[in-house]
């Protein structure tokens, strides 16, 4: 039997005990019954950043991003390309530091976009300044080979 993993909903921030070689089977939530994955960045806020980035067994890929950013806005289309690619072995999520500033506070984010990677609320390894979607997967794929290893 293969080890599960905890999942949290997107949609109602349930927890789900998923087998880790059914996550690429399109999982629902045993809950709300929406998808697990959807392929999109999730969105954080300062209600379900815990949640999401605490209680979840998978990596957690965090954008800490503004509206204002020019270098953010260039960044959107590659986050959302990284969500597609590599969910479900990882999360991908979004936090808008304008309207969440205490949570950017808490992780000294200083300069925008700022990328963290969280497993188990802890965080792995950051990153700031805009990048391509191929150094983004290189990079994020390296730091989670760490974790298994």
């Amino acid at each position: 039997m293969s080890p599960s993993v905890h999942v949290i909903c997107p949609s109602c921030v349930s927890k789900n005990r998923v087998l880790s070689n059914r996550l690429g089977e399109n999982p629902v939530c045993g809950r709300c019954k929406q998808p697990l994955f959807t392929g999109a960045p999730l969105e954080l806020t300062a209600r379900n950043f815990e949640r999401h980035v605490q209680d979840s067994d998978l990596p957690v890929l965090v954008d800490f991003w503004a509206p204002w950013c020019g270098p953010c806005r260039m960044m959107a289309p590659v986050i959302a390309s990284a969500a597609e690619k590599l969910e479900p072995l990882v999360r991908v999520a979004k936090l808008d530091t304008e309207a969440e500033q205490a949570l950017a506070s808490r992780f000294a984010i200083r300069s925008i976009p700022t990328l963290a990677i969280f497993h188990r609320g802890r965080v792995l390894q950051q990153r700031s300044g805009a990048m391509d979607l191929g150094n983004l997967l290189v990079w994020v794929q390296g730091v989670v080979a760490g974790i298994k290893s």
